[in-house]
């Protein structure tokens, strides 16, 4: 495995994480008084879950094209 791609495995975890947390987060009392009023998260859970899915997907792209344009 080249380097590129345990970096991108790590970053795909810490991703995979961050979208937990934040899901986690939405179940909170906080999040769920914001939703009835307002109609959505608090700025803080949106920006994990999507920190996550941003982390992720580029996590994804480098454990799988990590190597990619290298001649061995």
């Amino acid at each position: 495995m080249t380097p590129q791609r345990i970096f991108g495995g790590l970053i795909l975890i810490a991703g995979i994480i961050l979208l937990i947390v934040g899901m986690n987060a939405s179940h909170s009392m906080a999040d769920q008084v914001s939703n009835t009023f307002n109609g959505r998260f608090t700025q803080g859970t949106t920006w994990y879950i999507l920190g996550g899915i941003a982390t992720g997907l580029l996590g994804l792209f480098l454990l799988l094209f990590g190597s990619f344009g290298k001649r061995a």
